[in-house]
């Protein structure tokens, strides 16, 4: 007589591996790791924090040695301590907004931003992080840069006609818009890239908007240049940071206005692109 025997059947058991959400905090992790690992950002961020430091503290010395010898620069008439050491602005936007468009348009150029939309199929998350954490970065480059050219660059013109210090009117305004702007400057690089998908394409549009365009305007006449001019990029994101304002220029209000529709209307082109077509 034969006996049966039962053996107890083990349970299978579910592969052991976690699941992982796509949660919006886990986005910006990413960028923020992706960012922090390329060695363009520490070099292209330095050369944007030295941009805003040394053309401020040589603008300063520039007027201080005018000022001593007797023979000021016209342009530095009535130049004021804010306005000196807010003198690199225009170079550091190039170094912030080329790195924001090399934050996109860097991985469309590597085809990694395949790896990165399959990793978040929904896209937009992946756009606004990468527009958020980079605006920051900026934000933070300007803002620390300008009050460091500020501390220095008003030592340097103590007792001079242009000195001020963070207790005057307008001062500390002037120096946290700089850092907007520069940080807003930022977030249209990352558009750019994003809309273009071309580090070529995206830092020529850039440097067009922000410096091509305001020269050309000028050839145009005056009363189309007045109605015109302080609309552009630069000169309402100028504005923003600017101690004195006159009638041909926007208040500081106004002017941070019009740079967050430009600002909103780069990042709603790069919105729609990434949606509408293929990678």
């Amino acid at each position: 007589m034969s006996t049966l025997t039962a053996t107890a059947e083990e349970p299978r058991t579910s592969s052991a591996r976690p699941a992982y959400r796509v949660t919006g905090r886990r986005v910006l992790a990413s960028e923020w790791a992706k960012l922090w690992s390329l060695r363009s950002t520490w070099i292209t961020l330095g050369l944007g924090l030295l941009f805003l430091v040394a053309f401020g503290l040589i603008s300063a010395s520039r007027y201080k040695s005018g000022i001593t010898s007797g023979n000021i620069d016209r342009d530095f008439a009535h130049a004021t301590a804010v306005s000196l050491s807010l003198f690199g602005t225009n170079f550091a936007q190039l170094a912030l907004g080329v790195l924001g468009v090399l934050v996109t348009a860097g991985e469309y150029s590597t085809g990694m931003i395949r790896s990165t939309l399959a990793a978040v199929p929904r896209r937009l998350p992946v756009l606004w992080s990468k527009a958020a954490v980079f605006g920051l970065v900026a934000l933070v480059v300007g803002t620390v840069g300008g009050f460091v050219a500020f501390l220095f660059g008003s030592g340097i013109v103590s007792g001079t006609p242009a000195a001020m210090s963070l207790s005057d009117a307008g001062v500390l305004r002037s120096l946290l818009g700089a850092g907007l702007y520069l940080g807003l400057v930022g977030v249209i690089g990352a558009a750019l890239g994003a809309l273009l998908r071309s580090v070529a394409g995206g830092i020529s549009v850039l440097v067009a908007a922000l410096m091509l365009i305001p020269g050309l305007v000028t050839l145009l006449p005056s009363s189309w240049q007045n109605d015109i001019s302080p609309y552009l990029p630069s000169n309402a994101g100028e504005s923003m940071f600017a101690l004195t304002h006159d009638s041909t220029s926007l208040s500081p209000g106004a002017g941070l206005l019009v740079f967050l529709c430009w600002t909103a209307l780069a990042l709603g082109g790069a919105a729609y692109r990434l949606v509408r077509s293929d990678v």
